[in-house]
Order: C-alpha cells, then structure tokens, then sequence
C-alpha cells in the first residue's frame, strides 16, 4: 500500500529524494572534513600527532617591490637609503667600518633587533649598560653575524664619527635616524651592501 501511496504521488518522491540527497551530502561533507585530518609520525620519537590539514586559500597579494620595505647602504657614499617598493622614503647618512675592518658586502637580511642595547666591550669583556655613553646607541639592527662576531646599524654618542670610515664594520647612525629606522624594518627586512 505504502508503495502505491509512493508510486502515485511524484511530489512526495521527488521530496523524499531531495530530503535522502541532502543527508547523502552532509554525510559526504562530513567524510571530506574528517579525510582533511592527516596523520604523521615523527620518525624521531615514533609519536603520532593529529594535524589538521591547513584549507587552500589564494589571496590576493600585490607584488613584493610595491609592498616591502628594503635598504640599500653605498659604502663609499656613507650613505643608508630605505626604499619601499622601488619609491625611496628616506636616506640618512652612516659612519662605515674603516680599513681593515670595513663593512661587509653583499645580500644580507635583518637577523635581530634591539631597543636600548647593552654593550661587551670585545677585548675587555667589560660590559656597558644603556645609556648616554653605550657604543651601540639607542637601537641595534644586526644584518651580518659569524659566530658571536655581529655586524648592524647602531646608534652611536660620537656624533663625529656619522659620515666617515670609523667603526669596525658596524653602520653608525645618528641616534634620531636609527630610532626613525627602528620603526620602519622588521626581522627579515633585506639589505643589499653596495661598495
């Protein structure tokens, strides 16, 4: 009886169909999310560890020269000049590292960043702490490291020094700019060092 009720009445079975189909997808949806989850094992300590697969997402990125922020410093000009893009939004003069000692070249990123620094002084190990007299100024922005030897943009108290070969291959900097500077980079902001 039930199926002649059925049989005759094509709205109830195209209801009943719509109504079966709808919970055949959410089931479906349901297995998708669930396949989503995927597991590894570590073969360092052999533990499974649950990780929800990330979802695909494309945004749309405008390209990187019109987006990051990158410096430039020309050795023999003893000049540092902040670009965004390829528009310059600064330029401030440096005291770079004097014969022998000179600043290295090439293709560096920003590795650490320090607001108020202390100071080791190398061959004493007599520390200097923050304040009028610390070498490294208000702010430190290491671009170039071997070992413990670093290498950044500081601020400096000898105010003479800005525009000359003076430092051990550090950047000295105006404490003004350097603070202005600090506000301006992040870690992994690039450096190119020109001669």
């Amino acid at each position: 009886m039930q199926n002649k009720i059925i049989k005759n009445n094509p709205e109830l079975c195209t209801g009943l169909s719509i109504g079966f189909g709808a919970i055949a997808l959410l089931f479906w949806l349901q297995s998708q999310h669930t396949a989503r989850v995927s597991i590894e094992k570590r073969t360092d300590s052999q533990k499974t560890i649950e990780k929800p697969a990330s979802p695909i997402v494309k945004p749309t990125v405008p390209p990187v020269s019109k987006q990051h922020i990158h410096l430039v410093l020309k050795r023999s000009m003893r000049k540092l000049y902040m670009y965004k893009g390829d528009s310059l939004q600064a330029s401030y003069p440096v005291a770079v590292g004097k014969p022998g000692w000179e600043t290295p070249i090439g293709k560096f990123k920003v590795i650490e960043m320090l607001k108020n620094p202390d100071w080791t002084h190398p061959k004493t190990g007599k520390l200097v702490l923050p304040g009028a007299n610390n070498p490294l100024g208000e702010r430190w922005i290491a671009f170039w490291n071997v070992g413990r030897e670093y290498i950044g943009f500081h601020g400096t108290p000898d105010k003479t020094s800005v525009g000359k070969a003076a430092s051990h291959g550090c950047v000295r900097m105006y404490n003004e700019n350097v603070r202005e500077l600090y506000e301006m980079v992040k870690l992994g902001t690039p450096v190119l060092v020109e001669p």
